[in-house]
C-alpha cells in the first residue's frame, strides 16, 4: 500500500513539475529575428563579461520600468531576437525596427497599436534604420515613439 501510494505521489509531483516546466518555455512558431547591424561593437546584450550578462550596448536607451508594461506604438510585429529581446516591425514606419531588450513573456507575432507586449523592469530599447545595403543603423529614437511605448 505504501509503495503505491509512494508512486502515485511520484507521478502526481513529475505531471506538477511537466507542466510548469512546459509553462516557462517559449512555444513560438515566430521565427527568430537576425539583424545585421552596421555599426559592429564587440559588446552587445546578451554577451557575458568576468560571468555577468550584458543588458545593453552603445546606442541603447536604458530606462527602469520595475516591471510595467512595454506598448506597441504602432500596429506591427513582434518577433524574438535573441534571450529576452525581441524586434518590434512595423508597414507605418517601414524603415525602421526597434530593439526592445529585457523584457519577460513578449505576445509575439501581429499586434495592435497600444497593445501589451511584454513587461520589463529594466528595458533597453534601440531605434535601427535599414540601410540601402540591407543592414541596419542605430539612430537616435524618437521621443514620441519612446513615450507610445511606454504608455
Amino acid at each position: 500500500m505504501r509503495a503505491t501510494r509512494l508512486c502515485f505521489s511520484s507521478r502526481v509531483l513529475l505531471s506538477v513539475l511537466l507542466l510548469i516546466c512546459t509553462g516557462c518555455t517559449k512555444a513560438s512558431n515566430v521565427a527568430l529575428r537576425v539583424l545585421q547591424i552596421q555599426q559592429n561593437w564587440q559588446l552587445q546584450p546578451g554577451s557575458e563579461i568576468a560571468g555577468h550578462r550584458i543588458l545593453g550596448g552603445l546606442g541603447d536607451v536604458s530606462i527602469a520600468l520595475d516591471g510595467s508594461k512595454v506598448y506597441a506604438p504602432f500596429a506591427g510585429k513582434v518577433e524574438p531576437h535573441r534571450d529576452d529581446c525581441v524586434g518590434f516591425s512595423s508597414p507605418e514606419v517601414p524603415a525602421y525596427l526597434l530593439r526592445l531588450c529585457g523584457v519577460r513573456r513578449p505576445k509575439l507575432g501581429q499586434v495592435e497599436q497600444g497593445e501589451a507586449i511584454a513587461s520589463a523592469k529594466f528595458l533597453q530599447f534601440a531605434a535601427l534604420r535599414r540601410q540601402p545595403d540591407g543592414k541596419w543603423a542605430m539612430v537616435e529614437p524618437s521621443t514620441d515613439v519612446l513615450e507610445r511605448t511606454l504608455k
